[in-house]
């Protein structure tokens, strides 16, 4: 089953509880059997590139912390404490240093697109000499450390901003530090803004990009206070080397409600959704569903998936879902048999089209001090025929 921890970790909890401070105090300021190789992708054949194949990856980036405390606080103070707890722990998980291990995977599979989730941008404004501020723009530090060498070999294709929104935080837990009516004990604000975005590899040609955020979407009441949380989906039509154009879908479905994640896979392949058309598609991303290793009403998404004809194109062996702990340091409680379910995939429709060619999964080790996420990452060669 996918572990409720893992699960509460993906929900914006940060962003629902900004909701209810920002409103009373704050201005708005695989089926198929995949090639197992070690935890950094080597092992793939050398002639991948050759004839129309298309390589792909999807890759859960971790937003960096449990989120939980920030909902479950019931009053200022303790909101304020509860995002200083989460600003604490997204410094401890280090993205400067994870990135570094990320791009890592990214380099040395090599894949011609990839969908990334939870690509999260943390930002902060001081509200005391005390403040310690917390700035993390995970997109940027990944592609600092993609395109460090010549030839700047990964770009943007796409950007969806999903959840966003602030709230007052307790860093360093001293009271009555802060200038902000009703938070005595908070020192700055803190703002998150998660994302999914489109890499593509030079020499991918792409066109036509596009997001959206699903119709579908979860609302958690706040003290009354119903908050949407925002997830969506990204998307390009694209060719690489000899194929000929396909669509290639990046989406993140919700973690909390099978039925609400249910409905957000019904919007990718409902008549005129991102996962149509008359090319071949490809989707990737972190569908919090599978057939095989989850049950009950979380198989509801995948399920309808394969029903409306996509096929699943990546591996399951090994498993690639998740760390049990919300820190990512080596000895911090993550271990490798934690991963013990799926929720990651890369599918393709017009399956005539598209075929597997090897699958892997990347990042099953820590490197650096650190696991690169509480996700494994997830890559696919394709034959397009």
């Amino acid at each position: 089953m996918i572990h409720a921890q893992t699960i509460a970790r993906r929900l914006p909890l940060l962003a629902i509880a900004a909701a209810l401070a920002l409103a009373m105090l704050v201005p708005a300021a695989a089926s198929a059997a995949g090639r197992q190789a070690d935890d950094q992708g080597q092992g793939k054949d050398s002639g991948r590139h050759r004839g129309s194949e298309v390589d792909v990856m999807t890759r859960n980036l971790y937003l960096g912390a449990v989120l939980d405390p920030a909902v479950e606080a019931s009053t200022p103070d303790e909101l304020a404490a509860a995002d200083g707890q989460i600003l604490r722990e997204v410094v401890a998980n280090d993205f400067p240093t994870r990135a570094k291990g990320l791009a890592s995977e990214i380099l040395r599979t090599k894949p011609d697109l990839v969908g990334l989730q939870e690509v999260a941008l943390w930002q902060s404004t001081p509200l005391s000499p005390t403040a310690t501020p917390v700035n993390y723009d995970y997109l940027a530090l990944l592609l600092n450390q993609l395109n460090k060498g010549p030839g700047t070999p990964y770009r943007v294709v796409e950007v969806q901003k999903e959840f966003d929104l602030e709230a007052p935080a307790d860093m360093n837990e001293v009271a009555g530090d802060g200038p902000l009516p009703g938070f005595p004990t908070a020192e700055l604000v803190g703002h998150l803004t998660m994302r999914d975005v489109i890499l593509a590899h030079n020499g991918v040609h792409t066109w036509d990009a596009e997001g959206a955020n699903f119709h579908t979407l979860l609302e958690l009441p706040i003290l009354g206070q119903p908050k949407p949380i925002a997830r969506g989906w990204t998307a390009t039509d694209a060719s690489v080397r000899g194929s000929g154009p396909f669509r290639f879908v990046n989406t993140h479905l919700e973690s909390f409600h099978p039925l609400i994640r249910k409905a957000q896979a019904d919007e990718l392949v409902a008549p005129g959704g991102p996962a149509t058309g008359s090319l071949p598609v490809v989707l990737v991303g972190d569908l919090n569903s599978d057939d095989d290793t989850v049950s009950g009403a979380d198989t509801l998404a995948y399920n309808d998936l394969l029903a409306a004809g996509l096929v699943e194109r990546s591996t399951n062996d090994p498993l690639g879902c998740c760390l049990n702990s919300s820190l990512l340091a080596v000895g911090a409680g993550g271990m490798p048999s934690d991963f013990n379910h799926q929720v990651d995939h890369i599918m393709t429709a017009n399956p005539g089209e598209i075929t597997l060619k090897s699958s892997i999964v990347t990042g099953l080790n820590p490197v650096n001090g650190f696991w690169d996420s509480d996700h494994a990452g997830l890559f696919s060669a394709l034959n397009f025929n």
